[in-house]
């Protein structure tokens, strides 16, 4: 399992207000359900296929000063290397797999090239079922591809405190559909970043939840190296 920077606090509000308590308590939601593509000059077009970010705070970039979230990041990056995608972000604070179907139609009317499916992490600190939150990736998944989206997946894990076997579970529903769907996974989004080095260096914020612009700037390191075969195929 990985190792992880899971501060008291965060582990405070998990023992008072018990697993059940919506992911809200730890992010706030603060962008709008539907993302706006980046603006296009007037009179011009944007011929550039999409790459949808779509996910929860991690995607959305809580904490950091805007264009430091590592879907603007990775946009610098494909940008310097001269690749003709353009990000749209679609992460929301707080946001649950349940909350990802809501507003699943507009990311898919999008028609991305590629998306990157980055939700389930506040389902487990929810404590929702595993089964359940497997499911509605599954259906995310399924949407995506039949609009002609490849799929990277975003793996994530939890606390230790949520138990060996619930971790398991959890961490086992992301390789579980990487592999039924052939899709790229991404094991742990913030496997450079997240543990008491990473805290030290100043790559996570005080929460030890959220990553810092350092920290962002790593994740969209890690990204792209698992999107740029994708976007070589296509």
């Amino acid at each position: 399992m990985h190792s992880l920077v899971w501060l008291p606090l965060l582990l405070t509000l998990l023992m008072v207000t018990g697993c059940t308590k919506p992911a809200e308590s730890v992010e706030t939601t603060s962008r709008s359900p539907e993302a706006t593509p980046p603006p296009v000059a007037p009179g011009q077009t944007d011929s550039r296929k999409v790459i949808v970010a779509f996910g929860d705070s991690l995607s959305e970039g809580f904490g950091v000063d805007p264009g430091k979230s590592f879907p603007d990041q990775l946009q610098q990056k494909l940008d310097e290397k001269g690749l003709a995608y353009r990000i749209v972000n679609m992460g929301v604070s707080g946001d649950t797999t349940t909350g990802g179907l809501g507003r699943l139609d507009y990311a898919v009317s999008l028609k991305p090239s590629v998306a990157i499916l980055e939700l389930g992490g506040n389902d487990g600190l929810r404590g929702v079922p595993v089964a359940s939150t497997k499911a509605n990736l599954e259906r995310m998944i399924i949407a995506f591809r039949k609009a002609g989206a490849a799929v990277l997946l975003a793996g994530m894990t939890l606390p230790p405190n949520y138990g060996p076997d619930y971790i398991r579970q959890f961490e086992a529903a992301y390789r579980d559909l990487a592999a039924k769907y052939k899709a790229p996974l991404i094991p742990f989004l913030m496997q450079d970043i997240a543990s008491q080095l990473g805290s030290q260096k100043g790559l996570m914020q005080r929460d030890g939840i959220h990553p810092t612009a350092e920290g962002h700037a790593i994740i969209a390191n890690t990204v792209y190296r698992y999107l740029e075969p994708l976007l070589e195929r296509k």
